[in-house]
C-alpha cells in the first residue's frame, strides 16, 4: 500500500492571516528537514509558480539538498504546471503555455528527475477530455483526480472500475490521447482519523503502553480495515492513501513521526497474518505498480462533467461566475499570443531601436553579465546522476525577463481563479495582475510610461533590473516592423466607447494587429465627437465608414469614464500573423450622424443573413442562412433562475460561486417584450437596439459581410431588493428537432455530444432537471437536426444547457446571497465599481448552417474570437519610409491548420506549435491532413534547423516514452512516425498538434 504524502494547496506567504494563514516557504521549509532526517521518507510536489517564489530565495546549500532528494526520488514533483488549472473555463492554448512555463523551469533546473510522470488534478470540479488530451500529447504516463460525481463513483467501486484508460480524443490515433486514469479513494484528504496536521483534531499515535491513552492497537486496527475496504474497490493488489490535506504540512514533524510509527506498527501484524504492507511511495511508483500487473482495463470516451457530490449539489455555476473576470482572461490571453509573436518578428533589430537603453553591445554584455551570475549559482548543484542545470541559465533569464502577463496568465489558470470560485478581494488581485501584465507587454509597440513603472513597484525589486532589461529587448518590435517611432496608444475600453485616443484627434493612425495565420475581417467601432470622418486603406483606397451615435446602454455603464457622443464604423483586414494601418481623418464638413429610430423593423439583412422581428413584442422570430436558402424560427429572450436559499424540504443547499441550484425549474422572464429602437446603414451595419428592463438591453447587429449574427447583451446590476440571488440566462428557442441532444466544446477544442438527463457511463437519476444539464462551454455550443444547424460561439467561458428540443439557453451572469459553503466563506455578488452590482456585457454569435458544412463556419469563428486583433493609435505625420502593412508569413496557412504559438525560446530559437483545428469527420474538406513547409512559413526569419518536441516542450519527442496499457478494445500501438518526406514539411491530420523548436536568423 502506498502513502503520498503532499499537501493539497499551497499560498503564497501574506499579510492576510485573518484569511488564511498557509505558506508555502513553511511548508517547504518543515518538509525539507523531515525529508533529510529519513531517507525512506517522500513527498510529492504540485504546482511550480509556488515552489519557484520559494526556490529564488534558497541559499546554495538548500538547493543542492533539494536536487539530491529529486535526483533520489525522495521529492518528486507531480503534474508540473504553473498552477493547478481548472478544467471547465479554461482554453486549451492558455492551459498548456502555463503548463509549459512550469514544466521548463523543472526540466531546466532538475532534468530529467524533476519531469513529472503522473498528472494530478485533486481539486478541480469535474475533468475535461480535452485535457486528458493534452496530459497524454505532454507525456504523462498517468492521470489522477479527486473530486467524482457521487453517483459515477458509486457505480464505479461497485464495479471495481476506479482506474481506466480515457480515450480522450476521437480524432487521434490510439493510443495518442489514451491516459491511464485513476479516482482517489478519498479526494484529496487522508482517511478519516489519520489527519496528524496542526490544522487536525486527530489524536496522535501514543504508544508507551505505560500510558492511559495508549492507542496503537486501535489505530492499526482501524487503519488496516480501512486499508482491506479499500482494496476491495481496486482491481490490483496496490492502492494510494494521500496523506495530506489544504495547507497542511507546515510542521511536518508532526505527520511523518506518526506515519513512521502507523508503518512500524501496521508491518508488525503480518507475522500475524496481516496482508497489508505500507511504505512511503509516490504516485509515479504507484503506477509503475499498476502498469507491472498487465492487466486489461476498461475506456472512456466522454469526460466528467458535470460533477455533483449530492443529488441538489451541481457544481456547474462556476461555469459562468465572474464573467468579467472570464472575459478579461480570455483578452489577456489573445494579447499574450501578440506579445510573443512580435517579440519574435521583431527579431535582433528590436534591441537597438529608440526606446532601449544603449546598443546591442551594452545589452549584450548585461546579457553575459547575468549569464556569469546564475552560471556560478547554478554549476554547483550538478552532479554525475541528474544534470540539474542544464540549460539552467537560459531558462531562469527566460522567466525573470518573461513577460507579466505570461505569468499572470498562468495563474489565472488556477482552479480557483478564472473559475470565479475566490473571495472578491482575490478576484481583484488577479484582475490587477492581469493589468499590469497589459502594462508591461505594450511597451513592445509604445514608449514607456510611468503608468506601468508605478505598477511594477509591487514586484519584488530583485527582478526589476530584469524586466527592464525585457523592455530593451522588445519595447520596438512595432517601431522596428513599420519603421515608424512615434507612440502608439492602446484602448482597453472600446467595448464601452472610452478610447481618449480617438475622442480627442482630428486625424489619427489605427494600426490593426492580426494574430492569426488567415487574413481575417473584423468590424471596428471607435468612439469620436464628430459626425463625418474619411478611412483610408494603405494604398489610398477610400474605406466604407458610419458614425452613429453612442447608444443610451452604453453612455450609462461607461459613466465619466469617456466623453464621444458617437462611434465611427467600419470593417478593417489585416494579412496573417501581421499588421495593416488606417488613416482617419474627420471631414470639414459635419454631416449629422445616422441615429436609431424608435420601433421594431420586420427585418434586417446583407448578402449572407436575414432576421426577422415581431413587431408587437420586439423579438426576433426567424433566421434565415440566404446562401443555403435555410429558415428557421428563432425567437430569443432573457430569463432568469431564482437561486435557491437553501430553506427546502429537500436539501440546504444554497446556490454560491460554486453550486448553482435555481429554486425552481422554471426561469422568470425579464420581459415578455423589449423597446426597441433600428438603426439601418447598409454599407456597414444595422442595428436593433432592445431594452428589456432597466437592468437587461441588446443589440441585435448584422454588419455587412458577415455570415453570422451578433448579439451584443448588457446585463446588471442584477437586482436583489427582493432578497432572491438570480441566476440570468439568454434563451434561443428554435424549430430545429434536436431530440434532446445538443454539443459542447471541451476546452475549445474538440466538440462532444450531450443528451438530456443522460450519462454514458451510468444510470442517471436525475435530481436536479437544471443544474444537473449544464455544462461548460468554453467558445460555442450548437443544436441540430437533418437540416439546419445552429451554432453560438461565445466570447467567453459560460454555462449551457437543452432543456427543450430546439431550445439553447446560456448563462450570462449570477448574483448571489448565500455562500454555498464549499470553500469561498461569501456570497458570489460582485459590488461594481459603484457598489450598486456588476454591469457585464459580451457577445454572442449565431451563425445557421447545415451541419456538414458548420465547422468551416465556427471553427475559424471561435478562433478569430479567442485571438482578436490588437489595436494600436497613433498620431502625428507619416514618415516617408513608414511601413503601413507587413506580415509575418510568406503566404496564408491553410483554414485547417492553426498558428498556435510563436514565441521566443533564446536568443536563436523559436518555439513553434501548429494545429490542425479540425476534428476528424466534421468537414468535407477541411477534415483531411494537410502539409506545411517550415522552409517557406516565415517572411522575416530564416529557419536553418528544426527539432520535434512533446506538447509541453520540455521532452524531445523522439525520447517520449509512455506507458503502454492493454485495453478492453484491444488497440495496439501504432509504429512510430519516422518523419516527413523532408525534414523542412510536416503533415498535421486532424485535431494534431506539432511543436518544434526553430533554430531562426533574421533574412
Amino acid at each position: 500500500m502506498t502513502t503520498a504524502p503532499s499537501a493539497a494547496h499551497g499560498t503564497c506567504v501574506a499579510d492576510r492571516n485573518d484569511i488564511q494563514h498557509a505558506g508555502v516557504q513553511y511548508i517547504l521549509d518543515s518538509v525539507l528537514e523531515q525529508l533529510l532526517a529519513d531517507p525512506t521518507r517522500r513527498f510529492i510536489y504540485v504546482e511550480t509558480a509556488f515552489f519557484f517564489r520559494w526556490w529564488r530565495q534558497q541559499d546554495s546549500a538548500t538547493r543542492k539538498a533539494v536536487t539530491m532528494l529529486v535526483n533520489e526520488g525522495r521529492l518528486e514533483f507531480v503534474n508540473g504546471g504553473w498552477c493547478m488549472s481548472d478544467e471547465a473555463t479554461t482554453h486549451y492554448s492558455a492551459v498548456i503555455d502555463q503548463m509549459t512555463l512550469g514544466l521548463r523551469f523543472l526540466n531546466d533546473t532538475f532534468g530529467a528527475c524533476g519531469r513529472p510522470r503522473v498528472a494530478w488534478h485533486i481539486d478541480p470540479f469535474g475533468h475535461a477530455r480535452e485535457h486528458a488530451s493534452m496530459f497524454a500529447q505532454m507525456g504523462y504516463d498517468g492521470f489522477f483526480f479527486g473530486r467524482l460525481d457521487y453517483q459515477d463513483k458509486a457505480r464505479r467501486i461497485r464495479d471495481k472500475d476506479m482506474e481506466m484508460v480515457w480515450r480522450a480524443s476521437e480524432s487521434l490515433t490510439p493510443p495518442t490521447a489514451d491516459l491511464f486514469t485513476g479516482v482517489l479513494p478519498n479526494g484529496y484528504n487522508p482517511p478519516a482519523g489519520f489527519c496528524w496536521d496542526q490544522s487536525c483534531n486527530d489524536p496522535p499515535i501514543r504508544d508507551d503502553p505505560n500510558l492511559e491513552d495508549y492507542n496503537v492497537d486501535n489505530v492499526v486496527k482501524r487503519f488496516i480495515e480501512i486499508a482491506n475496504d479499500q482494496a476491495k474497490m481496486y482491481r490490483t493488489n496496490h492502492i494510494i492513501m494521500t496523506m495530506g490535506s489544504d495547507f497542511q504540512y507546515e510542521n511536518a514533524n508532526l505527520w511523518y513521526k506518526n506515519m513512521d510509527k502507523l508503518i512500524r506498527y501496521v508491518n508488525a501484524k503480518q507475522s500475524q497474518g496481516s496482508k497489508v504492507n505500507v511504505l512511503y511511495s509516490t504516485p509515479s511508483c504507484y503506477l509503475q505498480g499498476l502498469h507491472q500487473a498487465n492487466l486489461t482495463w476498461s475506456v472512456k470516451m466522454d469526460d466528467f462533467f458535470p460533477y455533483a457530490d449530492g443529488p441538489h449539489d451541481f457544481w456547474t455555476g462556476y461555469f459562468t461566475s465572474r464573467p468579467a473576470l472570464k472575459r478579461y482572461e480570455r483578452l489577456s490571453n489573445s494579447l499574450l499570443q501578440v506579445c510573443n509573436q512580435l517579440e519574435v518578428l521583431g527579431g535582433p533589430n528590436s534591441r537597438k531601436g529608440p526606446y532601449g537603453e544603449g546598443d546591442s553591445d551594452t545589452l549584450r554584455k548585461k546579457y553575459s553579465h547575468l549569464q556569469v551570475v546564475f552560471k556560478q549559482k547554478a554549476l554547483p548543484l550538478c552532479n554525475s546522476s541528474c544534470k540539474a542545470v542544464i540549460g539552467y541559465t537560459s531558462m531562469w533569464l527566460h522567466l525573470l525577463s518573461s513577460s507579466l502577463i505570461e505569468e499572470a496568465m498562468s495563474v489565472a489558470q488556477h482552479h480557483d481563479a478564472v473559475s470565479g470560485t475566490e473571495k472578491q478581494h482575490v478576484a481583484n488581485d488577479y484582475a490587477k495582475r492581469l493589468a499590469r501584465g497589459w502594462a508591461h507587454c505594450e511597451v513592445l509597440g509604445s514608449r514607456p510610461s510611468t503608468t506601468p513603472a508605478g505598477r511594477l513597484k509591487e514586484l519584488d525589486l530583485s527582478f526589476q533590473r530584469c524586466l527592464s532589461l525585457f523592455k530593451t529587448l522588445v519595447s520596438n518590435a512595432l517601431a522596428t516592423l513599420s519603421s515608424w517611432e512615434a507612440p502608439r496608444e492602446y484602448c482597453l475600453s472600446l467595448n464601452i466607447s472610452v478610447c481618449p485616443a480617438t475622442e480627442n484627434s482630428y486625424k489619427f493612425f489605427l494600426t490593426v494587429y492580426n494574430p492569426l495565420s488567415r487574413m481575417v475581417s473584423w468590424p471596428v467601432r471607435l468612439p469620436v465627437n464628430g459626425s463625418d470622418y474619411m478611412v483610408l486603406q494603405p494604398h489610398g483606397q477610400v474605406l466604407d465608414s458610419q458614425v452613429i451615435p453612442v447608444s443610451k446602454a452604453t453612455r450609462k455603464i461607461r459613466g465619466d469614464r469617456g466623453y464621444a457622443v458617437n462611434e465611427l464604423v467600419f470593417r478593417v483586414q489585416a494579412p496573417p500573423v501581421g499588421f495593416r494601418t488606417y488613416v482617419v481623418s474627420q471631414m470639414s464638413r459635419q454631416h449629422p450622424p445616422v441615429a436609431p429610430q424608435p420601433g421594431t423593423p420586420l427585418s434586417m439583412e446583407n448578402q449572407f443573413i436575414r432576421v426577422t422581428f415581431d413587431p408587437d413584442t420586439g423579438l426576433m422570430n426567424s433566421l434565415t442562412n440566404l446562401e443555403t436558402k435555410q429558415k428557421i424560427q428563432l425567437m430569443q429572450n432573457f430569463y432568469w433562475y431564482n437561486a435557491s436559499d437553501g430553506n427546502s424540504a429537500d436539501s440546504n443547499q444554497p446556490s454560491g460561486a460554486y453550486i448553482f441550484r435555481p429554486n425552481s425549474s422554471t426561469p422568470i422572464i425579464v420581459s415578455q417584450t423589449a423597446k426597441t429602437y433600428t438603426l439601418k446603414v447598409n454599407s456597414v451595419v444595422q442595428e436593433v437596439q432592445q431594452e428589456f428592463s432597466p437592468w437587461v438591453s441588446q443589440v441585435v447587429r448584422l454588419y455587412w459581410g458577415s455570415r453570422e449574427l451578433e448579439l451584443e447583451w448588457t446585463v446588471g446590476p442584477i437586482p436583489v431588493e427582493d432578497s432572491l440571488g438570480k441566476e440570468v440566462i439568454t434563451r434561443l428557442d428554435t424549430n430545429i428537432n434536436s431530440s434532446g441532444y445538443f454539443y459542447t466544446d471541451s476546452n475549445g477544442r474538440e466538440m462532444l455530444e450531450r443528451r438530456k438527463d443522460f450519462r454514458p457511463t451510468w444510470d442517471l437519476k436525475q435530481s436536479e432537471p437544471v443544474a444537473g444539464n449544464y455544462y461548460p462551454i468554453n467558445s460555442r455550443i450548437y443544436i441540430k437536426d437533418k437540416v439546419n444547424q445552429l451554432t453560438a460561439v461565445t466570447d467567453r467561458s459560460q454555462g449551457a444547457s437543452s432543456l427543450q428540443d430546439g431550445s439553447l439557453e446560456i448563462m450570462l451572469h449570477r448574483r448571489l446571497l448565500y455562500d454555498d459553503v464549499r470553500g469561498v466563506g461569501e456570497p458570489l455578488s460582485e459590488p461594481g465599481d459603484d457598489n450598486k452590482g456588476l454591469v457585464v456585457r459580451g457577445r454572442l454569435l449565431l451563425a445557421l448552417t447545415p451541419p456538414k458544412d458548420a465547422a468551416d463556419i465556427h471553427r475559424p469563428l471561435a478562433e478569430a474570437l479567442v485571438l482578436e486583433p490588437l489595436l494600436a493609435f497613433q498620431t502625428g505625420e507619416l514618415h516617408p519610409n513608414t511601413i503601413l502593412e507587413f506580415s509575418g508569413l510568406q503566404a496564408s496557412l491553410p483554414p485547417a491548420v492553426h498558428l498556435l504559438t510563436l514565441s521566443q525560446w533564446d536568443q536563436e530559437s523559436v518555439l513553434l506549435r501548429l494545429e490542425h483545428q479540425f476534428q476528424v469527420t466534421e468537414s468535407p474538406t477541411n477534415s483531411q491532413p494537410v502539409t506545411v513547409n517550415l522552409k517557406k512559413l516565415f517572411s522575416t526569419l530564416e529557419v536553418v534547423g528544426v527539432s520535434e518536441m512533446n506538447l509541453s516542450a520540455n521532452q524531445w519527442k523522439d525520447e517520449m516514452n509512455r506507458f503502454d496499457w492493454k485495453t478492453s478494445g484491444g488497440e495496439q500501438c501504432p509504429p512510430r512516425r519516422l518523419g516527413d518526406t523532408s525534414p523542412w514539411e510536416i503533415t498535421l491530420k486532424p485535431m494534431e498538434i506539432q511543436t518544434f523548436l526553430l533554430r531562426v536568423r533574421q533574412r
